[in-house]
């Protein structure tokens, strides 16, 4: 389970890909996309598309590694993380259900 900043870290050296010649085609910082691969900031779901689309890489398995680090962080030491998490997925589920019935 890597995390997006690792997926993206890995997806750059697999391509032979210099930190600035990413960041220039994303539009930041070579300091930014360093924090961002380390963990120590967070990339935006635009950005984390254009990745996927520059790396030719899978959209879906990009996004599920950052949204599932957002969830990650908001529960992260929380005493009833997966009791939450539980529920929420069940909201989530009768949410699709009615959206889907409508």
């Amino acid at each position: 389970m890597e995390s997006i900043g690792e997926l993206i870290r890995k997806l750059r050296v697999q391509k032979g890909e210099t930190l600035r010649t990413v960041a220039t085609h994303l539009g930041v910082d070579v300091a930014v996309l360093s924090k961002i691969e380390r963990g120590q900031r967070w990339a935006n779901r635009q950005q984390v598309l254009k990745l996927a689309r520059y790396f030719e890489a899978d959209r879906d398995e990009m996004l599920v590694a950052y949204l599932s680090d957002r969830i990650l962080y908001e529960i992260d030491g929380e005493g009833l993380a997966t009791e939450a998490l539980k529920v929420a997925e069940e909201k989530f589920k009768y949410s699709v259900k009615v959206k889907n019935a409508g």
